[in-house]
């Protein structure tokens, strides 16, 4: 998985210890302060994540941030930075153009072959969740995180926390437990284990739990990267993210649902920053940088509105993120009917092809 994954969500710490909200424990704090503007050298990243880049991927994946004298950190084309700290630098890939153009171009060419327009498709959609909660002994999610966290995602992709109803919901087909105390710290490290661990197909979304170190809170692959890497296909959450989460300012279980919009083939709101094109979404107006904290107002690109700092696909704290957009639901259907939906089956003796109606959300439980 780590071989083809976007780290979306990254969490700068200070030299001095963890961030706040993080426990003070060996596994939670290593290597120095990766915040601080360089003086013509890119922030180390973790060597996980730079192991399982390679060739142009791996010179690509540090790479300055659009003003003067900032360096940022880039996994893969199109990642979150995520920078809570004051005066953390971050900024958009700039990458975004050329992936945008591919992933539209590949979208709008599996449509074409559909029996029916994919955006006119407007039945309820349910998606599977297998979810891989990895501990070392007594760290690591609760099963009622986890049951919280799709709790969570149904309230959000179902617009009650303002923006539209996606319809889409989520349904918790399985819960493993693993106790593995190197993969718990190191999963980005160990993709092939996490791919033994997978279930079902293109249409379920397998959710990897466990703990990502200082600055990754979690990555999620595309869509139309499937069809290359089935195997690798998911998304890998901290479990301090989950609702209730120990992570200040990251601990309403809104990670996950801006990590699913990704799964479910949607970009950052500020891709391509100001340039046409953007996010390829009609509906989001063009952001110039990613926003940082809980601004009331912000507006980076003239002439196109108000910057969506609220919206899901950004970087805002969890507390001020509220909801998707109507086109970003397009999308995400048109995405799930391209390249999510499972083929038909014949119906079998006891069985039936009508789809299991959406679990009802329950409450979310965040922690300030």
């Amino acid at each position: 998985m780590a071989r083809r994954a976007i780290a979306v969500l990254v969490m700068c710490v200070s030299a001095a210890g963890s961030a706040p909200g993080v426990p003070s424990r060996p596994s939670a704090v290593a290597g120095p302060a990766r915040c601080a503007e360089t003086a013509g050298a890119p922030i180390p990243g973790p060597p996980a994540v730079r192991a399982s880049l390679s060739g142009a991927r791996a010179e690509a994946a540090w790479t300055r941030a659009p003003y003067p004298g900032a360096w940022t950190r880039v996994p893969y084309p199109g990642a979150r930075v995520r920078a809570p700290l004051p005066g953390a630098p971050a900024g958009p890939s700039g990458s975004g153009r050329v992936q945008a153009e591919e992933m539209l171009a590949d979208l709008r060419a599996r449509q074409a072959r559909l029996p029916h327009p994919a955006s006119l498709s407007w039945t309820p959609v349910t998606v599977p969740v297998w979810a891989h909660v990895i501990t070392a002994g007594s760290l690591g999610a609760p099963d009622d995180a986890v049951r919280a966290q799709i709790a969570t995602l149904n309230a959000a992709y179902g617009g009650r926390y303002g923006g539209a109803d996606t319809g889409i919901r989520f349904r918790l087909d399985g819960l493993t437990r693993v106790d593995d105390p190197v993969l718990f710290r190191d999963p980005l490290g160990r993709p092939e284990t996490l791919e033994r661990m997978r279930r079902g197909g293109q249409e379920t979304l397998n959710l990897y739990v466990a703990q990502l170190g200082r600055l990754v809170l979690g990555y999620s692959t595309y869509p139309y990267w499937y069809a290359g890497d089935p195997a690798g296909d998911g998304v890998v959450l901290d479990w301090r993210t989950l609702p209730g989460g120990s992570l200040r300012n990251f601990g309403r279980g809104f990670t996950g649902v801006h990590e699913i919009g990704h799964w479910l083939g949607l970009l950052h709101t500020f891709e391509n920053g100001c340039l046409p094109l953007g996010d390829t979404i009609d509906d989001t107006p063009s952001e110039g940088l990613p926003t940082q904290g809980c601004p009331v107002h912000k507006d980076t690109c003239a002439g196109d509105g108000a910057d969506p700092v609220h919206n899901f696909m950004d970087y805002a704290h969890d507390r001020c993120m509220s909801g998707f957009t109507e086109d970003q639901a397009t999308r995400m259907r048109e995405m799930w009917t391209a390249y999510r939906q499972a083929p038909p089956t014949e119906p079998g003796p006891g069985t039936s092809h009508r789809q299991a109606p959406p679990a009802e959300p329950g409450p979310e439980t965040p922690r300030e």
